[in-house]
């Protein structure tokens, strides 16, 4: 978008305010389900503007009059409290996050940024897999000032575990319906362009009170947010508007995790020309945020306000030259055998029979599949940990199983624990590391973190103090 965009939204919603109309009315229940912005199928953001500034400050629902601010209409006034049965959370397969590990990375990371940097934690992606319901709140505890999602659901379900903390929504909200209940929610939004200002303005009154905004700004990411050139402008017009609570500006680095990035380092001039630029207007200067776990951990001549730890947060660096003595993974994969035979040689097992004995052999069913998030491709590649040593993975994995030869192991049983990732075990045994997964595979480990499956229960193993 050029600057003539910037200049559009604002002015329209400029001329709105000169008409001295301070109340909204609402639009039809079809118009509320639609999205917002020009060039979606609906009216001129500044018409969308005009018709919703005339009426009261309510949200008029097909069962009638919703209340902005009252959050029993979304399911957040009572958390939860159902405790399902440990034995049956572990009767399967599960994860098991370690608290003291996590409030230990988090103070190792802290200890390395500029003194007074924040620290928000990344939750997004049910946190890297992790498991957000549990792993939210135990960063806040260890230290975190916020939280960081991607979409306005996942803050919704944090809120309804009842965090307080404040959350960021880093996807890009559009539509009347998103941001409606992004505000009954008390989250904080990301502005990503221009065109959203009228609908967040329009929010705002009906709530009655500022929408929280983080200013995404572009740098060289080519995915959200303001063009950069443009950005300081946008500041200061958007610190002149009521309706409008400016939190932060951000940015995200492309190429962080890569070794003397020339475009990493382009990224940071022209975010820094950014603060020159708003500095030398005069206007308020805003917290700031740029830099990622890669970043943070790459960039150490200073930080700026805040940082957003995901990946480094969970304890995994976020490439090969950015460790960090101390920092070790939060999460184990564990899951219990369920069946043993014993076969022939010459007997195939499982789909397509790519795996055959070649001896009479004891095969072990282990209660996981692909749809928890163990990669098919794997078949025939893993190793697991089990009563002390090591078991193979036979066989083409499945849906909901995989079977792995136990014949050189008569002590093993039905009911047993084999464990599939886990940083406390054998250091040399790097094939329990989810980067050897991602290795193998050639990917990354946040695609296969994220890839675990919600139906795995996450359980709090060594429970901070």
């Amino acid at each position: 978008m050029d600057g003539t965009g910037v200049g559009f939204a604002l002015a329209s919603l400029q001329d709105v305010w000169m008409c001295g109309v301070n109340q909204v009315n609402q639009p039809s229940m079809g118009a509320m389900a639609a999205p917002g912005l020009q060039g979606n199928g609906v009216k001129p953001v500044a018409n969308v503007v005009a018709d919703a500034l005339a009426g009261p400050l309510s949200v008029q629902a097909a069962s009638g009059t919703k209340d902005l601010n009252n959050l029993d209409w979304l399911g957040l006034a009572d958390p939860p409290t159902c405790s399902p049965d440990p034995d049956l959370l572990t009767s399967r397969a599960w994860v098991e996050i370690d608290g003291a590990q996590l409030r230990q990375n988090l103070r190792l990371l802290q200890a390395r940024l500029s003194p007074g940097t924040e620290i928000w934690a990344v939750v997004k992606a049910n946190a890297y897999g992790h498991g957000a319901k549990l792993v939210a709140p135990l960063a806040i505890a260890a230290g975190a000032k916020g939280l960081c999602v991607a979409t306005l659901a996942e803050g919704i379900e944090l809120r309804q575990q009842g965090l307080k903390a404040p959350i960021l929504v880093l996807g890009a909200l559009n539509t009347w319906a998103e941001l409606r209940q992004a505000m009954a929610a008390r989250l904080e939004v990301s502005l990503t362009c221009a065109e959203q200002i009228p609908l967040m303005c329009q929010v705002a009154r009906l709530a009655g009170r500022p929408c929280p905004i983080h200013v995404n700004v572009d740098t060289g990411m080519t995915r959200l947010g303001i063009p950069w050139t443009e950005a300081a402008l946008l500041w200061g017009q958007i610190c002149r508007i009521p309706e409008l609570q400016a939190c932060s500006l951000f940015s995200h680095l492309a190429t962080a995790d890569e070794p003397d990035s020339a475009a990493m380092e382009q990224q940071r001039t022209r975010f820094a020309q950014i603060v020159e630029q708003i500095q030398r207007a005069g206007d308020p200067l805003p917290s700031l945020h740029l830099d990622n776990s890669a970043g943070a951990l790459s960039h150490l001549q200073g930080h700026y306000a805040r940082v957003r730890l995901g990946l480094a947060l969970y304890g995994l660096p976020p490439a090969p030259h950015l460790q960090v003595p101390g920092l070790q993974p939060i999460l184990r994969l564990k899951a219990r055998l369920t069946h043993i035979q014993t076969v022939p040689a010459q007997t195939g097992v499982s789909y397509g029979h790519r795996y055959v004995t070649h001896r009479p052999s004891r095969i072990a069913t282990l209660a996981i599949g692909y749809a928890d998030g163990i990669p098919r491709r794997l078949s025939g590649r893993l190793q697991g940990w089990a009563g002390g040593g090591l078991i193979p993975q036979v066989g083409t994995i499945t849906m909901d199983q995989c079977m792995w030869d136990v014949t050189d192991r008569p002590d093993i049983q039905v009911g047993d624990v084999v464990e599939l990732l886990g940083s406390h075990l054998d250091s040399a045994l790097s094939r329990f590391q989810v980067q050897d997964w991602a290795d193998q595979l050639g990917t990354i480990p946040y695609e296969l973190l994220c890839g675990l499956s919600a139906r795995l229960p996450r359980l709090l193993v060594n429970s901070p103090e």
